[in-house]
């Protein structure tokens, strides 16, 4: 995150539920069968989420009539039980549900403000794989992303603009939303002839009847469900080739052919291969971006493979090659790996700050120590990075405090361990998560230092830490 401040083809739900059909959770004797729990406990998205069971993946197909503004759609969600389960609960906001099966028998269903109850016939032994299948209509809404502006389910002109952190999936599907359980997607979306429809990951085979169109996408990585997006209108949309993987980018039409907007998402590629160099290989299968003109969308977004930049990165009339690499180093931090609690999203936050960083002193020969000086002398150490509390997850600390940790760690522990760390931390936790505990334990074992008081000073201290000497 960057921030500045339908019609249903028949017999569909019945082929989504079969082809997740991958085993059953039958019930044994002496199952304590419960309810899982209605949300995750994290105090930063209160409500969010839901306890009792792992997604592996989505099946999504839906349909949207811009004219309308009406989506219908099928969700089919295959998940393991953590624990013998009575029923279990999935996070949708306002559409409404009309018939819901688990593993193909009917179950029963009621809705609790944004939480779908789902009642199996049966209950679902721990351990056993389940599929439960959604079918679901209604006009989409929005959803608040605090001092980030608009998000959710925005309705445009000329389609849709789907997005937002630290939620916005439930507004268009039903989804254990919470990044702590990541799954891997197909999506399919249908729309009026002539209009795009985007999403993560590699695109499909296209095909149109009845004067509609329907686009396939698959994110075969795990993703969190916040990084899940849709952009649906009229957009100039390329396709091509990036290191033998497919690159989709778009611009909205009502921008400039050869605007800065273009000229930025045409470094994509460029800029991938700048931070695969420090970081590592490249985590997913494919490249992109989206450009989008709606005002409310006041923020660019990591949405996994493909991020969305919201207008106002370019209104000065000049390409921002910046934003482009914040939202690709997530690809790396707060994607590929994830935190499991937003309080450790200066992770995320951080290391994209100091991508920028990294990316303008390769460009425009900038200093990085100076910017790192200059940026110490006017931080704001009461403010900490790690566990800002809910009202401060975007603010300043976040993101420049965070980046401050990073070049300090360099500083700390010298560029070979530093970079060595860097590698290791998107290695071995790639399509999983990480903590800040989890960094600290890598960065002594990679090091050979002992670096719990460095942390603490330079994430949550409350005066100014000693600069450190060069490592």
């Amino acid at each position: 995150m960057r921030s500045t401040s339908a019609r249903v083809r028949p017999g569909l739900a019945v082929v989504v539920a079969a082809t997740l059909f991958t085993g059953c959770s039958s019930a044994s004797p002496g199952d304590d069968f419960r309810p899982g729990a209605v949300e995750l406990g994290d105090p930063y998205v209160p409500g969010a989420g839901n306890g009792g069971y792992d997604v592996e993946h989505y099946r999504l197909a839906v349909d949207y009539d811009p004219a309308s503004d009406r989506l219908q759609g099928q969700a089919a969600v295959t998940a393991v039980a953590t624990q013998p389960l009575s029923r279990f609960n999935l996070d949708l906001q306002g559409l409404e549900v009309t018939a819901v099966t688990v593993d193909g028998d009917r179950a029963r269903y009621r809705r609790d403000g944004d939480e779908l109850v789902v009642t199996p016939a049966r209950g679902l032994a721990q351990g056993g794989r389940f599929t439960v299948a959604v079918e679901y209509a209604g006009q989409p809404g929005t959803r608040p992303n605090g001092p980030l502006g608009g998000g959710g389910f925005l309705h445009t002109e000329d389609g849709a603009i789907v997005l937002g952190q630290p939620y916005s999936a439930a507004a268009w599907f039903p989804v254990n939303d919470h990044p702590s359980d990541k799954a891997t997607y197909d999506i399919e979306v249908t729309v009026p002839d002539g209009l795009a429809a985007l999403s993560n990951g590699v695109p499909g085979e296209q095909s149109s009847a009845d004067g509609r169109t329907t686009w396939r996408w698959a994110q075969r990585a795990p993703m969190a469900s916040y990084l899940t997006t849709l952009v649906i209108g009229d957009y100039r949309v390329e396709t091509g080739t990036h290191a033998g993987k497919p690159i989709v980018t778009a611009v909205s039409e009502s921008l400039a052919e050869t605007g800065p907007e273009a000229v930025s998402l045409a470094r994509t590629g460029e800029i991938a291969d700048f931070l695969a160099d420090r970081f590592g290989p490249y985590p997913f299968d494919s490249y992109g971006g989206v450009v989008v003109a709606d005002q409310r969308v006041g923020y660019a977004l990591e949405t996994q493979s493909r991020p969305v930049y919201g207008p106002a990165f370019f209104l000065s009339g000049r390409p921002n090659f910046d934003v482009v690499v914040h939202e690709i180093a997530h690809q790396w931090f707060g994607n590929s790996v994830a935190v499991t609690r937003w309080r450790d999203i200066w992770l995320n936050e951080g290391f994209a700050t100091y991508a920028e960083w990294l990316w303008a002193e390769h460009q425009e020969d900038r200093s990085l120590q100076r910017v790192f000086e200059s940026l110490y002398a006017v931080t704001d150490w009461s403010l900490p990075a790690l566990d800002p509390g809910p009202e401060q997850m975007f603010g300043t600390a976040v993101y420049q405090r965070g980046a401050l940790t990073v070049h300090a760690l360099r500083r700390t522990v010298g560029d070979d361990a530093f970079f060595a760390i860097l590698r290791a931390w998107t290695a071995e936790r790639r399509d999983g998560y990480g903590s800040t505990d989890d960094l600290i334990e890598l960065a002594e074992r990679v090091s050979g230092a002992q670096l719990g008081e460095f942390f603490d000073a330079w994430l949550s201290g409350t005066t100014p830490p000693a600069l450190p000497e060069r490592g």
